[in-house]
């Protein structure tokens, strides 16, 4: 291991993350940017082409057409659909095996935490079963049957799930989903060689793939896990390295599929359990949230406080939490997992443990998790965590950083704990917005990355200038993992906001950045939004509301983002996806869009000129509203 690696790092928002990945003898991902600065141009416009051996074909002022004759346009768009593909598939991966797990726990009668979720859900599918039991197993069915649909076949809890008028003008526009899975498959079809070459037909495709991956992917991923897992309940916790106890051993979780690992969560707690974990010199065991799992345990942490410790941080801070030293097994189930952690944990002698295969990393132990042998296979894994901390604590030297993050983090933030806040509606936020106290309200969502300034830096930035012009930020994914870190969700930020927010912060006793949790959290976004909307009358694009997701990392966020645009509503993004070289997909996603679904795309680097742009789209809401 390379010991020399110096200040070569990537800024980061959160400065004492930043000096002690600078002061590491391991190299990061933050490390690596500096290799990795020049940037292929054909890339980053989208217009280089390697589907067929006639390529790569790269299109330029001289050659403006691919061997087979795609312009940039088809190329651009064409590769764009492929992604938005890719990225549907992975969420609808998760719902998949989340409608899965909802559906054994009911067939073996488990445990189910949510019971006012179930009946919320059953209330919406129209299921009148006699127990919850039954309730669970007809909405869990009911979600894999239209997941299961050929492409011909419309998906039936669309109607059920969306806002009426947003169903209108999808209906209109022809792009309600079929099957969800199938939808991908014909998406994947559509942008392969010698096939379509209209990329407004792309375009729309990405919309539609978007519609499923949103109200499925996440907005139902979401509350089926509400039903087994607990709803998320508002208070105050930890956030940060300083959550890492090394008195205990601790398990590193990532990923997305907190159902996956949940009876092996509960176990962890058991006296025989804890037994074994103090014969090994430990007090217990703690899991330690890091990714868009960790946030959805914090999220739903008050079920959990015996043995979740806190989260740490998003997926860019996760090597920082590993060379600690007090990590003892990381437990793996799906993406954010970087491949980056994996000579860490050879480094360090942490075990690595995949639940899921799309997750299996190179030097980790694969252990699948099946419903039928969770209890034995959990056995296993404690087993091998124990055995891990024994051959590794003492041999290993802890780097701890206890200062880091807050005590004070306001979490388990939701569309239902939000609105019990309020009085159980939403009359006193509609309030505030209309008489101004509130200006409007940004969503800052979706990943990290180590570009736009590096970690974190464009969404930090943009949200203190948001909140400063009195416009209140709801967070869901790894932007969220910034934020807390760096304080913006704690109540003590409310000195940050301009005067009327603050105001409203002090006497509520909230931050004003409220943190819905993990990017399938974007779902609960969505419904707010809904709510607010039909509580006025409105469609959703008449809403002072706008989007950003400032420092966008992956596919999965490009198909968040066809779901913003398909409800209608402005998106920001830092930069640009791969598609400035069509100048056709660029005018479709940035101005036809608004005539379309009333969306539209913003591109700005910059925070300032950024939420500039954004403030403006919310008075001129505003202003059509008469408020």
């Amino acid at each position: 291991m390379n010991h020399c690696f110096g200040c070569n790092t990537c800024k980061s928002a959160d400065k004492p993350l930043e000096s002690f990945i600078r002061s590491l003898p391991l190299e990061t991902s933050h490390h690596r940017v500096e290799g990795q600065s020049v940037k292929c141009g054909f890339g980053l416009q989208g217009v280089c082409c390697r589907l067929c051996s006639n390529g790569p074909c790269r299109v330029t002022p001289k050659a403006p057409k691919g061997i087979c004759g795609a312009t940039a346009d088809v190329i651009v768009s064409r590769n764009f659909l492929r992604a938005v593909a890719s990225g549907s598939g992975c969420y609808i991966h998760i719902v998949e095996n989340t409608a899965l797990n909802l559906k054994n726990t009911a067939l073996a009668k488990g445990l189910i935490k949510g019971e006012k979720t179930l009946e919320r859900l059953c209330g919406l599918f129209g299921v009148t079963a006699a127990d919850k039991y039954g309730k669970a197993l007809a909405v869990a069915e009911m979600v894999l049957a239209d997941l299961y649909k050929p492409e011909y076949e419309k998906m039936a809890l669309v109607k059920k799930l969306a806002y009426e008028p947003r169903y209108a003008n999808w209906e209109k526009l022809g792009i309600l989903p079929g099957g969800a899975n199938a939808e991908i498959v014909k998406g994947v079809v559509k942008c392969s060689t010698n096939l379509n070459s209209d990329p407004v037909d792309m375009l729309l495709t990405c919309l539609k793939l978007g519609i499923s991956t949103g109200l499925y992917g996440l907005t139902l991923t979401n509350l089926l896990n509400d039903v087994m897992l607990g709803e998320p309940e508002i208070r105050l916790a930890p956030v940060g390295l300083g959550v890492i106890d090394p008195d205990y051993i601790n398990i590193m979780i990532t990923g997305h599929q907190h159902s996956c690992f949940s009876y092996l969560q509960d176990r962890l707690t058991d006296p025989d359990v804890t037994a074994k974990a103090v014969a090994a010199g430990a007090k217990g065991f703690r899991l330690v949230g890091c990714t868009c799992v960790g946030q959805d345990l914090q999220l739903r942490g008050a079920h959990y406080e015996e043995v979740f410790v806190g989260h740490a941080g998003n997926n860019y801070t996760s090597e920082a939490v590993l060379a600690t030293g007090a990590i003892d097994a990381v437990l793996s189930e799906f993406n954010c997992t970087l491949p980056g952690i994996e000579p860490i944990c050879e480094a360090l002698n942490i075990k690595q443990i995949c639940l899921d295969d799309v997750a299996k990393k190179s030097n980790a132990e694969y252990m699948p998790f099946i419903f039928e042998s969770r209890e034995s296979d959990s056995g296993r894994i404690i087993d091998a965590v124990i055995a891990s901390y024994r051959a590794r604590r003492g041999e290993v030297a802890l780097n701890l950083l206890p200062e880091h993050g807050n005590q004070d983090t306001l979490t388990g933030v939701s569309e239902v704990s939000l609105k019990d806040f309020l009085g159980g509606n939403w009359k006193p936020l509609i309030d505030l917005i209309v008489s101004g106290e509130i200006k409007g309200v940004a969503g800052v969502v979706g990943c990290s990355n180590l570009t736009f300034g590096g970690h974190d830096v464009l969404t930090v930035e943009l949200t203190k200038e948001l909140i400063k012009r009195d416009i209140i930020v709801l967070s869901a994914g790894c932007s969220s993992g910034g934020l807390e870190n760096c304080g913006l969700m704690s109540p003590a930020a409310a000195e940050l906001a301009g005067p009327k927010l603050k105001a409203i912060c002090k006497k509520l006793g909230i931050p004003p950045v409220l943190n819905f949790g993990p990017c399938l959290a974007i779902g609960r976004l969505e419904i707010v939004a809904t709510e607010l909307a039909a509580a006025i009358g409105i469609d959703l694009p008449q809403m002072p509301l706008v989007l950003s997701a400032p420092q966008w990392l992956e596919e999965q966020a490009l198909a968040d983002g066809a779901f913003g645009l398909a409800l209608g509503l402005p998106l920001h993004l830092g930069e640009a996806p791969f598609i400035t070289g069509s100048k056709v997909v660029v005018d479709v996603l940035t101005e036809q869009m608004k005539s379309l679904t009333g969306g539209q795309v913003i591109i700005d680097p910059d925070a300032v000129s950024a939420a500039d742009k954004l403030e403006g789209i919310i008075l001129e809401k505003r202003a059509a509203l008469g408020i």
